[in-house]
């Protein structure tokens, strides 16, 4: 897929602003500034997950420990977390942000591109009741995962791939447009899961990418930071708060970080990365 961008753009940017000061109190910056996340702990049968190729059997005990300290850290960034059961039927259910887009105003129900996914919609959207007065819901045909949003302070991006399709994207930009976001469609490099399977946000101005992914363009405005070269797993990091948590295991991409002046925690995620999982994959953040 080319460089190609579609755009998607809204108005009533003002009240945005004003609704998101309501719902938000003391956030000054709702991209990266969460007060709450919530995690979903991996079932037992976490070895059925779904993966684009066999790299290895994942290993429960050492995921986990890895998740337990994924949570101590959000925890240690001032977050209430909330952490919920395994669900055995839904072995990928770890991923929880793939299930819903949580913004200020609202939350907002996937759906997702893979069949075996969508049983979680359900599970998920009574605890998001419990946080927010208006949920709304992609209830078309068309498809849309979390792991392919990318929410900025200027715009909404939203990755083609595999697991989000046009029909998807159209839907949602209808929903977010109420608010006053503006919605971008960018793409997906060839073989990549998601679209933050290679970009994470770090700041209001700043993004952390892959090269095979910036040169199509879609960052153009924005400064970037790439991965060192061999650490493209690295650009699945989060900002929250105060961290920046990344991928152990990319000492190049950790210094480099670490000189731009943010703060660096790594987690293994050697386990979740045999079913294509990141550091964005494991929260619902708020």
């Amino acid at each position: 897929m080319g460089p190609a961008l579609v755009e998607i753009k809204t108005s009533n940017l003002s009240h945005t602003i004003q609704s998101a000061l309501k719902n938000r109190d003391f956030m000054t910056n709702q991209t990266f500034e969460f007060s709450r996340a919530i995690t979903r702990r991996p079932a037992s049968n976490i070895v059925n997950g779904l993966r684009a190729q066999d790299t290895g059997t994942p290993d429960l005990k050492q995921m986990l420990s890895d998740h337990a300290h994924y949570i101590a850290t959000l925890k240690r960034a001032g977050a209430e977390v909330v952490e919920l059961a395994p669900l055995d039927p839904y072995p990928d259910a770890l991923f929880v942000e793939d299930i819903a887009l949580c913004l200020p105003q609202a939350a907002i129900m996937m759906r997702p591109g893979a069949p075996s996914r969508r049983g979680e919609v359900a599970e998920m959207k009574p605890v998001l009741s419990k946080f927010y007065d208006d949920i709304r819901s992609i209830k078309g045909t068309g498809h849309v995962e979390g792991g392919d949003i990318l929410v900025t302070e200027r715009e909404v991006l939203v990755g083609r791939s595999g697991r989000t399709d046009a029909q998807g994207v159209i839907e949602l930009a209808g929903i977010v447009e109420e608010w006053g976001y503006r919605l971008r469609e960018v793409f997906t490099p060839p073989g990549v899961l998601h679209f933050k399977t290679d970009c994470s946000l770090l700041d209001g101005e700043t993004i952390l990418a892959t090269k095979r992914l910036d040169v199509s363009g879609c960052f153009k405005d924005y400064r970037v930071l790439h991965v060192a070269e061999g650490d493209e797993a690295a650009a699945n990091s989060i900002r929250f708060n105060q961290f920046v948590v990344m991928p152990k295991g990319f000492p190049r991409t950790a210094e480099m970080l670490d000189v731009a002046g943010y703060e660096v925690i790594e987690i293994n995620n050697s386990e979740c990365a045999k079913l294509d999982g990141g550091m964005s994959c494991l929260s619902l953040r708020f």
